[in-house]
């Protein structure tokens, strides 16, 4: 069943499935431009996926073959996986920002065993156990990374710039974390409803109602950069909460009002987590044993493989940003590498 949402003002949304996922679907806006409708993601790339957006088209009166141009907030494969062939199918723009597109095009070319050796030798040094390890030893002579060909954008979206929708007043605003370049995209006109605010905030997975997007690791085999995403992206919370926009309207759940309100607790849930990762760090750990001692939506013992890996990237990210502000240290002379609290 194709469920559909009227938000008012030229614009609709499309529940997109996600195959076998708990958070169940993606919320494609259809945005109307004097050229045609123009799409802020697409979903996920499956052929149910692709059903459901083509009967939400027709039920918001237009079709995939009309679409003008697609914005994808950023790279991941519920957002970016449909894009490609919607881009087929009628000749759109795909646009990104370009840190995103760097990490599409990485994917695209790197071999496929170069990345399962790269992961290997990650959670190896992040203190996983060799049975967790050993599938990734053994697959690095693949010649697939399964489900990971993403369609390269042909547009770049450019931060504080407006987007070349005729007709409409469309802002993108950087906001790392989650990913390098995610976007949000700011639609600054009058909300229908004239709700107190300054227009409307397309938000991806940046702020969501009742969930805390994760934040891992920017991985890249070929650079060896520190980087701090959850200081990114918690920087970037504070940027969408001076927005001040009258309603939210993000890739998950629901559109909300308060942005600011949501911010806060954003906020405070991080600052909360660093706060309780210290007192773990009490003793000596490893990015893994951290993972392990964590809270999560169900105890360890029951995370699966995959979502073990980015568990293990979420906790590091977090030790990142403890590190960056003189609250934890590496454990000199150890391997792998155990942080405790200064």
């Amino acid at each position: 069943m194709t469920e559909t949402f009227d938000h008012g003002g030229g614009v609709r949304s499309i529940r997109v499935p996600i195959p076998d996922n708990p958070l169940g679907y993606t919320l494609v806006y259809v945005v109307d431009t004097d050229r045609g409708p123009v799409l802020v993601d697409t979903g996920w790339d499956d052929p149910a996926s692709w059903e459901v957006l083509a009967a939400g088209l027709a039920a918001c009166g237009t079709s995939v073959a009309e679409v003008h141009g697609v914005v994808v907030t950023h790279h991941h494969p519920d957002h970016h996986g449909l894009s490609g062939q919607v881009r087929e199918a009628s000749g759109a723009w795909v646009a990104m920002h370009a840190a995103d597109a760097a990490i599409v095009r990485r994917t695209r070319e790197t071999r496929p065993g170069r990345w399962y050796a790269y992961m290997a030798a990650k959670l190896a040094a992040a203190g996983a156990p060799e049975e967790h390890v050993a599938p990734l030893r053994a697959a690095r002579g693949r010649r697939t990374l399964p489900g990971l060909a993403p369609a390269l954008p042909d547009r770049e979206i450019v931060p504080g710039e407006l987007l070349d929708l005729p007709g409409r007043r469309l802002r993108a605003i950087w906001t790392p974390g989650h990913t390098p370049g995610h976007v949000c995209l700011h639609l600054e006109e009058e909300h229908p409803a004239q709700l107190p605010g300054h227009g409307r905030l397309f938000s991806g997975d940046h702020v969501l109602p009742e969930i805390t997007p994760h934040i891992g690791l920017y991985e890249d085999p070929d650079d060896a950069t520190v980087t701090d995403p959850l200081g990114d992206y918690l920087d970037s919370l504070e940027r969408v909460g001076r927005l001040t926009p009258a309603e939210v309207l993000p890739a998950h759940q629901y559109a909300f009002t308060d942005a600011p309100g949501r911010v806060r607790e954003l906020l405070t849930h991080h600052e909360e987590r660093l706060t309780g990762l210290l007192d773990l760090l009490s003793e000596p750990l490893t990015p893994w044993q951290l993972a392990e001692r964590m809270e999560w939506n169900r105890p360890w013992p029951e995370i699966p493989y995959a979502s073990r890996n980015i568990a293990v990237s979420e906790a590091e990210a977090h030790l990142r940003r403890l590190v960056k502000l003189g609250r934890a240290e590496p454990v000199a002379g150890g391997e792998p590498v155990a942080y405790v609290a200064v």
